[in-house]
């Protein structure tokens, strides 16, 4: 049995709207032998119709018809689409009628008899360019809801205050300095205020000077002796937002570049004339700003420039109220992405149980919301199962975190142990005896116990059990 010919997929879909016959076969042979799909209309009013039950690429309007005229027709469309293209058709040609049309809200204007090659060049073109232009605006929607003050997640205290001053600073033309360790989210935060800001359709220059060597970030900085036709960073950012992190790895010379700039608000790239600057400089670094001006190794002057708000980040294990959170905030991106564990709503199934849970909160994060991403990810891509036990934790995690159980000198717990140390106390005490009732076979204790071997070992490690050799 053959297979069906494969169809090539459509240029566009276009309306027809013109009261000869003749012209709209005309132009139905003309646009499906260029790869177009055409509806056709005998009357504007059938074309409205048809504009209200679908959408259309680009539609081709006669200006003469016996119900509605091309202008009135072009009226109505444009009361309730701004967007779509428009070619109006007209036996009549002049300059006058063509300055109606644009006026009117037409995108071009061709006179009957048409040239046919330079009319489908026009349509490819306008449909090129229409598309483009939807999906610039698709993509700003999408930026801007990724980048929405909702997806800087957390309840505590620290974490409101902090949203608090995002949501006010935001939309001033303030330069502010963001400081935090390494993965606690300064990115996301700069990206936040900018998608926020007047500057939102402009462009956001993310400076990474960690990973430039210092004469390629002088030169992407500043254009010295930068190859082709690239412009600076500087230059890429007028009229938009430069962020800069690790602000503190520019040199001498960088730092009173940047100075000139954003006080001076002019730029001399090395190929041309100066030009007046307008950006907003957010500056990151995951020191301490004050400190290296006081040993002389960042610019007082810079630093009060950068600094008018300063937005501090702060650690995770300073907010810890805040992962249970971050934890369902990561499983609905992560169970999405990877389609797993998704429930009929659309929201993640993931659950840490009570054991992974507290290994999770008792976790110090030296690498802050970034390390508890990997984590929630991780545990998304392993998992076959909505509850996840300790076991599918990274090892590091597990060694890290122990179990503290406290006793006195009889090994008995204190009055106020917490729930977690009891029965922490009481599982290492089980396991213990099945170790000893098997001459200590990790193996056989976790048939004994039901559970797997791997899980076992790990219950070993976090509970501090000494294997005794057999």
């Amino acid at each position: 049995m053959s297979n069906p010919p494969l169809t090539a997929p459509s240029k566009g879909h276009i309306l027809v709207i013109d009261d000869e016959a003749d012209i709209r076969e005309s132009l139905e042979f003309l646009l499906t032998g260029e790869g177009f799909r055409v509806d056709l209309a005998t009357r504007a009013m059938e074309g409205l119709d048809k504009l209200s039950k679908g959408s259309y690429d680009l539609i081709l309007l006669d200006l003469m018809m016996p119900d509605l005229t091309g202008i009135e027709t072009l009226a109505e469309i444009r009361k309730k689409d701004g967007a779509t293209p428009v070619f109006l058709l007209t036996a009549y040609g002049s300059i006058e009628v063509a300055v109606e049309a644009l006026k009117a809200g037409a995108n071009d204007y061709f006179s009957k008899p048409w040239d046919n090659e330079k009319l489908v060049i026009e349509i490819d073109r306008m449909i090129a360019a229409s598309h483009l232009a939807r999906e610039n605006v698709e993509l700003k929607r999408a930026l801007k809801q990724r980048y929405s003050f909702s997806n800087i997640i957390g309840k505590s205290e620290r974490m409101l205050k902090l949203l608090d001053m995002v949501t006010q600073v935001a939309p001033s033309r303030a330069n502010i300095l963001i400081s935090g360790e390494a993965g606690t989210g300064r990115e996301l935060v700069a990206k936040s205020i900018h998608a926020n800001s007047t500057r939102a359709d402009r462009a956001f220059v993310t400076v990474n000077t960690s990973s430039l060597p210092s004469d390629v970030l002088d030169s992407a900085l500043f254009g010295i002796g930068l190859a082709g036709a690239k412009k600076p960073y500087l230059e890429l950012a007028n009229g938009g937002t430069l962020f800069i992190d690790e602000v503190t790895a520019l040199t001498a010379d960088m730092q009173a570049g940047l100075l000139h700039a954003i006080q001076e608000r002019e730029f001399t790239p090395p190929s041309g004339e100066t030009i007046a600057l307008d950006i907003r400089v957010l500056a990151a670094t995951s020191g301490d700003l004050r400190k290296a001006v006081e040993e002389g190794k960042f610019r007082d002057d810079l630093y009060y420039r950068l600094n008018v708000v300063h937005l501090p980040m702060p650690a995770l294990r300073d907010r810890k109220e805040d992962i249970p959170l971050l934890i369902e905030h990561f499983a609905n991106l992560y169970s999405t992405e990877n389609g797993k564990l998704l429930g009929p709503a659309g929201r993640s199934l993931l659950r840490f149980d009570s054991e992974a849970m507290q290994i999770l909160m008792d976790h110090n994060w030296p690498g802050n919301v970034r390390e508890l991403e990997n984590v929630v990810e991780r545990a998304i891509v392993l998992s076959s199962e909505a509850e996840v036990n300790a076991s599918l934790l990274p090892e590091h995690l597990l060694q890290a975190g122990g179990v503290r159980i406290r006793k006195d000198e009889s090994e008995a717990l204190p009055a106020d142990a917490s729930l977690y140390e009891i029965v922490a106390d009481f599982e290492r005490k089980v396991i213990m005896d099945h170790l000893d009732r098997t001459n200590w076979s990790q193996t056989e204790a976790a048939e004994t116990l039901r559970i797997p071997l791997s899980t076992l070992n790990q219950k070993i490690k976090r509970l501090a059990i000494n294997v005794k050799k057999r």
